[in-house]
């Protein structure tokens, strides 16, 4: 049975890949940075998947978060944070770009010798901030630009190891990262997003998860170093 750890994996759009791959006959660990993040995780999954407490910011707990793993097919990164205009700030810009970008580097070169053992994939998480400038978010949007770039890296010096690497630049998905927008009082901005989407309407996290699925599938075995958006139109406009 082929395995994938999903960092961030307890919630938003990190478990929504978890359930996709689940139901396709991964096994399935999900890394969650509280450990009360961790306990929710164990009781809603309820043994279907592995539930590790891992802090992407800090190398000791990632190199705990891998220790005793005995395969490794798939590694998705989706540990990420927001922190809106805090992110102006320098403390604040910093703890963004550390969980984001320098995280996922961090999990990427814990995951590579599993993964270069078993001819896996590696998927990251990108956003529609990779190609669009957010002012209320700089961080944000420097963390999901330097993923993709890092992704290209990644996939340019891995793949003699027959480890592909690639990119998802989620749109507007319903998580609780974007519960604000959608359920409040300033129903302009989702007007307008939706307006800015052609299949005007929120996309799933199973629906990133499929996407993944397929990334880490034996049907992407040439497809290395590329940015996916799964945003309904939302980079097309």
């Amino acid at each position: 049975m082929q395995h994938v750890l999903v960092t961030g994996g307890t919630g938003g759009i990190g478990s929504g890949i978890a359930e996709v791959l689940l139901s396709r006959g991964w096994q399935v660990t999900v890394t969650g940075a509280t450990e009360a993040e961790v306990r929710e995780a164990e009781a809603r999954w309820d043994g279907r998947v592995r539930v590790r407490h891992m802090d992407v910011t800090d190398t000791a707990s990632v190199s705990e978060g891998f220790r005793g793993l005995e395969r490794l097919d798939g590694l998705v990164t989706c540990a990420g944070i927001l922190l809106k205009d805090r992110e102006w700030d320098i403390d604040g810009f910093e703890a963004v770009i550390g969980v984001n970008l320098v995280g996922t580097m961090r999990c990427a070169l814990a995951a590579h010798p599993f993964l270069a053992a078993s001819g896996g994939a590696v998927v990251t998480l990108g956003s529609m901030y990779s190609f669009f400038g957010g002012p209320h978010a700089p961080a944000y949007s420097a963390s999901k630009g330097g993923v993709v770039q890092l992704t290209k890296a990644l996939a340019g010096r891995w793949a003699t190891d027959g480890v592909r690497v690639n990119v998802i630049a989620p749109g507007w998905i319903e998580t609780p990262m974007t519960a604000a927008i959608r359920e409040g009082a300033d129903r302009s901005r989702e007007a307008g997003i939706m307006a800015r989407t052609p299949m005007d309407r929120w996309g799933a996290p199973r629906e990133v998860g499929q996407a993944v699925a397929w990334l880490l599938s034996d049907e992407a075995s040439f497809v290395t170093g590329t940015v996916m958006p799964i945003d309904g139109g939302y980079s097309a406009m």
